[in-house]
């Protein structure tokens, strides 16, 4: 293991340094740079806001937790139909029902609360309308 790390390091090390002095440009790109270059074309390029990624990903998950509540919901109402009386059958479908309808009650409020916490966030694109306004401000006063 030693002499494995004495010959591979090392090895690595120096294809680093030759690879960073081999291509320049790509290690002097700055963070914002290299987050343009990492996303897509159909990507959004705020991350709040009500188009931004944030919201994209976080309503879906809601709405796949919905539809995971609402399958258990018809299950849990299956299987209480066809408990045939069964004591600990009935239990067991009643509180898959109930744990279904928790669920969907709280992805219904958890869609609500986040939806409203990125609206009040101002996204990028508010900020550079807010920016570009006051340099125009700016600019007739001078």
């Amino acid at each position: 293991m030693k002499k494995f790390m004495r010959i591979i390091l090392p090895v690595l090390l120096i294809t680093g340094f030759i690879t960073m002095l081999a291509v320049p440009e790509v290690s002097a790109l700055t963070l914002r740079e290299g987050a343009e270059a990492a996303r897509c074309d159909g990507c959004p390029a705020d991350l709040f806001g009500d188009t931004g990624a944030f919201k994209q990903i976080t309503n879906t998950a809601l709405y796949i937790v919905g539809i995971i509540a609402v399958i258990m919901l018809i299950i849990g109402g299956i299987r209480y139909v066809i408990s045939g009386g069964d004591s600990k059958k009935v239990t067991d479908a009643k509180n898959t029902i109930l744990y279904a309808i928790i669920g969907l009650i709280i992805a219904f409020l958890s869609y609500a609360i986040v939806n409203f916490v990125i609206s009040a966030l101002p996204s990028s694109s508010d900020q550079v309308e807010e920016n570009e306004s006051s340099l125009l401000i700016d600019s007739t006063k001078g």
